[in-house]
């Protein structure tokens, strides 16, 4: 694409934009009438892109010389949401190599970008509760100390590292959003998709990894994008600080794996018995609960129960299986 931008007008920079995340981001923000422009690994046709959310679109890594490009195009970046970035546990406990350079290695990339070209721009990284790691059966709360058990975790965490290093040298606005489980129509991987196709198999009888007792948090993806616009807007809004804000990105409400799997065998009208083989998967903490006082304090909810958002995955996931 090859379309220019006004400097009057609100441009948002979506890194990992082909991602599951960032193509709801896109979208989110385009409907809020915010210039939506893009980077990651896709080879969309103009068409394709402006389908999906982006008014600009460069097929990339994240470099010092593609980032260059965008900002040349779009002056006046104002938001970047950096979606970018290794996004499964189990790889980066095969390759914690190049796990940490997709993840770290490209943040470092960005932000030194910034520091030089957009340093006015606010940075909102979708982190992780994987910070928390190994944990006990609780809310979680921005203010409890970090505990990864995971290369994944532990890179989320060098990220919001990173991130408060430039809010307080360089004085680069940054959100981190430590979201916990999130799903939804477009979701190709982890334990809802693994389970639909397997629920859908008409057989008996399926076995899941662990006990059935872990705990998760789940928050649909259209109010994941939400959430990353309205601390956008906010952000901007506020004086500046040299802080780094943290707050969780979760729908409050504890839900048990078995609990999870019960209600999306229901969605799909699977009759399958689900049963837990009682191991546990490494890297994979047992429970996951967010405190969600800081995200309603500065006047944030969620909209999406969970019955909706699973009802709309398992139709989502019915038409395409």
């Amino acid at each position: 694409m090859t379309e220019s931008f006004s400097n009057l007008t609100r441009t948002v920079l979506v890194t990992g934009g082909a991602g599951f995340l960032g193509q709801a981001c896109a979208r989110r923000f385009r409907d809020a009438d915010w210039r939506v422009v893009g980077i990651g690994h896709s080879n969309w046709t103009d068409e394709i892109a402006r389908a999906v959310g982006y008014d600009h679109w460069v097929n990339g890594r994240i470099t010092s010389e593609s980032l260059k490009t965008l900002t040349d195009v779009c002056p006046g970046l104002r938001v970047v949401v950096h979606c970018a970035g290794n996004g499964s546990v189990p790889y980066s406990l095969e390759a914690p190599l190049e796990a940490y350079e997709r993840t770290v290695g490209t943040t470092a990339v960005l932000l030194d970008h910034l520091r030089r070209h957009s340093s006015s721009a606010v940075v909102l990284y979708p982190s992780s509760a994987a910070v928390y790691g190994a944990a006990q059966d609780r809310p979680l709360s921005e203010t409890d100390a970090p505990n990864p058990v995971s290369p994944y975790g532990f890179h989320k965490l060098m990220v919001e590292t990173l991130l408060a290093e430039h809010a307080a040298c360089f004085s680069q606005r940054a959100v981190a959003v430590r979201f916990f489980s999130i799903y939804g129509p477009g979701l190709r991987k982890q334990l809802l998709w693994d389970a639909s196709r397997r629920l859908m198999l008409g057989e008996s009888v399926q076995t899941f990894y662990g006990t059935g007792d872990e705990t998760r948090d789940w928050i649909h993806v259209n109010d994941a994008a939400s959430l990353l616009l309205y601390m956008a807007q906010r952000s901007l809004t506020l004086p500046e600080t040299t802080n780094l804000e943290v707050i969780n990105g979760a729908s409050g409400i504890r839900v048990t794996v078995k609990e999870i799997l019960t209600m999306l065998a229901a969605a799909l009208n699977s009759e399958t018995k689900i049963r837990f083989n009682g191991a546990i998967r490494l890297g994979d903490p047992r429970f996951y609960h967010a405190d969600m006082g800081c995200a309603n304090a500065v006047g944030w909810y969620p909209s999406i129960t969970l019955s909706e958002g699973l009802y709309n995955y398992a139709r989502w996931i019915s038409e395409i299986e």
